[in-house]
Formats: structure tokens, C-alpha cells, sequence
């Protein structure tokens, strides 16, 4: 499972011309998912970026996470995470789950991440067309990939 992470002023996901999302201060996350990721993977991922010190504290310096900065979460699927360019000009998806599989692995990730948080987390539509914007704060932009847990 690959996730990466931006730290926002706020954010919201458009589908069809239309707002079905949006937070302000928080935490923005595209998670793109393999037919390898389990439940452990989540598991891990999620105590990652909900405990991620990276909001300040009084004196400036990035020492909060989301719960402690009372921030926000949406999480928005992104097959393209897993592109391989290894080959040509043309990337390669076929890492990506098909969505049969990656389905309920977002499904579960977006409810143990809010369960983290204690409270719901914002989502896209999986699969759908997505226009996301957003004003990074920072800008801080973390990727983690929980296979190789870094």
C-alpha cells in the first residue's frame, strides 16, 4: 500500500462538477493499493499517518500529529501510486489492485483511519474521475510505502 500524505490548509474532491468532499486544516492522503496489501498493511499505515508529527506546536516546530492539532483527514484512491516507468514512455498499472480486491481494503482503511482519528474522515468515490484541489501547507508532502515501511 502506497500513501502519500500532504498537509493541508484544506481540500476538497469534485466529482462531476460537484463538491462530495472537502476539510480544512488536516491531512490529505492518496492511497494506492496492491493484491500483496492485507489488513496488517493498514494496520500500520494508519497509526503512521494519524501519529505523523508534522503539524507545529506553540513554538513552530512540526511536533503534532492530526489527532493532537484536532486536524481533519481526506483520503482519496490513486491506482497511478503504483505506475511502473521502468519500460517506455507509457506507464504500467499492473500493480494496481483491480478493484474487487482494492475496494474493501479503501473500505477499511478509511474506517480504521477515522477510527484513529475519532472521527469520520472525508473520502472520494473509488474509481471515479476526481478533480482535488487543495492548498498544501508548508508545503509538507510525506510518501510511505508499507511494504518496505519507509
Amino acid at each position: 500500500m502506497r500513501t502519500v500524505i500532504q498537509r493541508v490548509k484544506k481540500a476538497s474532491v469534485c466529482v462531476d462538477g460537484e463538491i462530495i468532499s472537502q476539510i480544512r486544516k488536516g491531512l490529505l492522503v492518496f492511497v494506492g493499493i496492491e493484491d500483496r496489501d492485507t489488513k496488517d498493511d493498514i494496520e500500520w499505515l494508519t497509526k503512521k499517518i494519524t501519529s505523523l508529527r508534522i503539524f507545529d506546536d506553540d513554538e513552530g516546530v512540526m511536533n503534532r500529529s492530526v489527532i493532537e492539532s484536532n486536524g481533519e483527514i481526506l483520503i482519496v484512491s490513486q491506482f497511478t501510486l503504483h505506475a511502473s516507468v521502468k519500460k517506455g514512455s507509457r506507464p504500467s498499472y499492473i500493480r494496481s489492485s483491480n478493484p474487487l480486491i482494492a475496494t474493501p481494503l479503501y473500505d477499511l482503511f478509511c474506517r480504521k483511519t477515522g477510527s484513529l482519528l475519532g472521527k469520520s474522515v472525508a473520502t472520494g468515490i473509488f474509481g471515479a474521475d476526481m478533480k482535488v484541489e487543495l492548498i498544501n501547507d508548508g508545503p509538507v508532502t510525506i510518501w510511505i510505502d508499507s511494504q518496505n515501511k519507509e
